[in-house]
């Protein structure tokens, strides 16, 4: 039965990810390489939480009792050594997820499932760097994790029956609603999703329109809520380009050829929100969007 919970990386994944867990009632142990990072994801999962008991979804003492649950800490050792399950919220980079495994596989009990948040490498090569493929798995939250429902949950090739079974049952825990699939190159939701965003790109690539126009037509045309250039910005366009990447790799065809205003994008840093410019300008604490520059009309 899993009881403790771990959770590597602090970022926007990782602190979500630990919200939910501790909101649910399981302890948590939250870790990252940077004090800093764990003080600022601390605080980010708090305000999160306020704003839950704002909006009546929680009280104050839940709050508080959630808060509770979680400890940080900059090492990886004993104390992951004791817990159940680990999920791994690290960068979207190929090494460093093998590194973090090959640790956790050296320093976790023989029983502990392993986990990976990772949107798009494959589970069966995560898994091959341990001594313990059966009990590897993909856990695929979604962005922001306390919101959304949905989690992929990925069977590498090894993963036992009884791992996926605990894991879906775990994820339900949380007020999710998991997804079994398989291990192939983004996996669902960004097999259908990046190419998505990635012609959108291509259509503003080629003058057929403008931003505001792409992302009208698919929010208005097409019931989405956001736009899929608003999308991209939201994602990060470095993680974009990093899962077309893995899909053009792992299945060989162009169409999955990320567009190179995309590649220009990132090369000059205009990675979205996260660095305050992409399709968009975005202001931290405004929910007003403006178009870039570069694609102003």
């Amino acid at each position: 039965m899993i009881r403790s919970v771990a959770v590597i990386g602090s970022g926007t994944m990782g602190n979500g990810i630990a919200h939910v867990f501790a909101q649910y009632g399981y302890d948590v142990l939250l870790v990252d390489i940077a004090q800093a990072a764990l003080d600022k994801a601390l605080a980010t999962i708090g305000k999160n939480l306020a704003r839950q008991v704002e909006k009546g979804g929680i009280s104050e003492e839940d709050k508080n009792a959630a808060l509770g649950r979680i400890r940080t800490s900059t090492e990886y050792g004993s104390e992951l050594a004791a817990c159940d399950l680990v999920v791994e919220a690290a960068t979207e980079n190929p090494q460093i997820k093998f590194d973090i495994f090959r640790h956790l596989d050296s320093i976790c009990k023989p029983e502990a499932i392993l986990a990976s948040n990772t949107s798009s490498i494959s589970i069966t090569k995560i898994a091959s760097v341990t001594s313990r493929p059966d009990k590897v798995i993909g856990m695929h939250f979604m962005n922001p994790v306390p919101v959304m429902k949905l989690v992929e949950v990925i069977r590498g090739y090894s993963t036992s029956d009884e791992v996926c079974a605990a894991v879906m049952q775990m994820s339900q825990s949380l007020g999710k609603v998991p997804v079994e699939v398989n291990d192939y190159p983004g996996f669902v939701a960004n097999k259908i999703l990046m190419p998505m965003i990635n012609e959108a790109i291509i259509t503003l690539h080629e003058g057929v329109a403008g931003v505001e126009e792409i992302d009208t037509v698919m929010k208005l045309g097409m019931a989405h809520p956001m736009g899929p250039l608003q999308l991209a910005d939201f994602i990060g366009l470095d993680v974009c380009l990093a899962i077309l990447k893995v899909l053009q790799d792992g299945f060989g065809d162009p169409k999955y050829a990320p567009c190179p205003l995309l590649v220009n994008m990132v090369t000059a840093g205009k990675l979205g929100a996260k660095s305050s410019e992409g399709f968009y300008i975005h202001t931290p604490g405004s929910k007003e969007l403006k178009v870039a520059p570069n694609f102003a009309r």
